[in-house]
C-alpha cells in the first residue's frame, strides 16, 4: 500500500522568465551578470550544494504542509536538469525546436517526489547535471533558439541564464 500523498502544493503558475529582465528579489540572482562561459562550474558546486542537503536526516521534512521539503525540490531540480539537458540539445542540433508543456507540479505529484530516497535522488541528481555540463561543454553557438510551449523565446545564453536561476533559488528555498 502507497502512502497517502502528503498535502498538494499551490501550483505555480507564474512566468519565470522575468528574472531574465531583472534581479530575483527572493534570492538575489542577477542573470545579466552571469557569465554563461562557467555554467559547467556552477552546474557542478550546484549538485554538489544538493548532495549536501539531501544528505540531512530532515530532507524528507516538509517545514509547513504546503511547502515542499528538501527532498522534493532536490527531485524537482534533478528533473530541471534533465529536462533542461534534452532542450538544450535540441537547441543545438534543430532549428528553433518548440518545447511541450512540462507542468512541473503535475509531474511532482505523479512521480510521488515525497517518497523517493533522498540518497537515489542526490545521485540522480548529480549525473544529470553532469550530463548538462557535458552538453554545455559542446555549445558552440550560444545565438541558437528554441521555443518553449507558451511561446517565451530562448537562445542558449538566455536559457542558460534562466536554467541557473532554478536550482540556485531553490537552495534558498531550502537554506542549502
Amino acid at each position: 500500500m502507497s502512502p497517502t500523498a502528503p498535502q498538494a502544493i499551490e501550483p505555480d503558475t507564474k512566468s519565470w522568465t522575468w528574472v531574465l529582465e531583472r534581479t530575483c528579489p527572493d534570492c538575489g540572482f542577477d542573470a545579466a551578470a552571469f557569465d554563461v562561459g562557467t555554467i559547467g562550474a556552477e552546474l557542478e558546486d550546484n549538485a554538489h550544494r544538493w548532495e549536501v542537503v539531501l544528505a540531512r536526516p530532515a530532507a524528507t521534512a516538509r517545514p509547513r504542509p504546503d511547502v515542499w521539503s528538501p527532498l522534493e525540490y532536490g527531485c524537482h531540480v534533478r528533473d530541471v536538469f534533465r529536462i533542461f539537458d534534452h532542450r538544450l540539445r535540441r537547441m543545438l542540433a534543430d532549428q528553433v525546436p518548440h518545447f511541450d508543456n512540462w507542468d512541473q507540479d503535475a509531474w511532482a505529484v505523479a512521480d510521488r517526489y515525497d517518497v523517493q530516497t533522498p540518497a537515489v535522488v542526490a545521485r540522480v541528481l548529480r549525473a544529470n547535471a553532469d550530463a548538462l555540463v557535458a552538453t554545455y561543454a559542446s555549445v558552440t553557438d550560444w545565438t541558437r533558439r528554441g521555443v518553449r510551449s507558451d511561446g517565451a523565446e530562448f537562445t542558449v545564453e538566455s536559457f542558460t541564464r534562466y536554467l541557473l536561476h532554478d536550482p540556485l533559488h531553490h537552495l534558498m528555498d531550502v537554506r542549502g
